[in-house]
């Protein structure tokens, strides 16, 4: 997965605002304790972190 992608499904999930708060301040356990915005920097990918994502906010399949 991209990260333009990974972004399009965040803002279409949790809108724009939204989205990038949860990013910056929500630890996610699935993460390793890290927010979105650590976890990428530190290098994990787009795709784990989407999975990741799904997994803390109980995401649909279809948004899967």
């Amino acid at each position: 997965m991209r990260l333009s992608n990974f972004w399009h499904n965040m803002h279409e999930q949790f809108g724009e605002a939204y989205a990038e708060s949860l990013a910056k301040d929500y630890v996610i356990e699935g993460l390793g304790s890290r927010t979105v915005y650590q976890a990428l920097s530190e290098g994990v990918g787009a795709k784990q972190v989407w999975r990741a994502v799904c997994e803390a906010f109980d995401l649909p399949t279809s948004a899967r």
